[in-house]
């Protein structure tokens, strides 16, 4: 298993829920890690992505200000903090890595690797 996500579950809206997303140290050193969600009846949309140094953090403007993506170096893991959770944001979210450029983390394509994916649900 090249990507491993885990932490989701059920949360109320207005709640925070933390993911992680962990992987060998040859991903975390060498790709963009990006999460992304599958809500019910749609097709997957791009969170946020990481770059392998950790900078240029790029966010989707539905998830801009609740959510923040960052990697620990340590623990081989990036990290999807979400506040302020609404309805909207239950889904199925997945940890993918690539090699997008910048102006492309959005780009579902791009990505090599996929986690399994852990549901989260918000309760309304």
């Amino acid at each position: 298993v090249q990507l491993q996500a885990s932490g989701g579950g059920l949360v109320q809206a207005g709640g925070s829920l933390g993911l992680s997303c962990t992987s060998s140290e040859r991903i975390r050193n060498n790709y963009v890690i990006s999460w992304f969600r599958q809500a019910p009846g749609q097709e997957r949309a791009f969170l946020a992505g990481l770059s392998r140094t950790g900078y240029n953090p790029t966010y989707a403007d539905a998830v801009k200000g609740r959510f923040t993506i960052s990697r620990d170096a340590f623990k081989s893991a990036v990290y999807l903090q979400m506040d302020g959770l609404r309805a909207e944001d239950t889904g199925v979210y997945y940890c993918a890595a690539g090699r997008p450029a910048l102006s492309a983390y959005s780009d579902g394509r791009l990505y090599y690797y996929w986690g399994q994916g852990t549901q989260v649900t918000v309760s309304s």
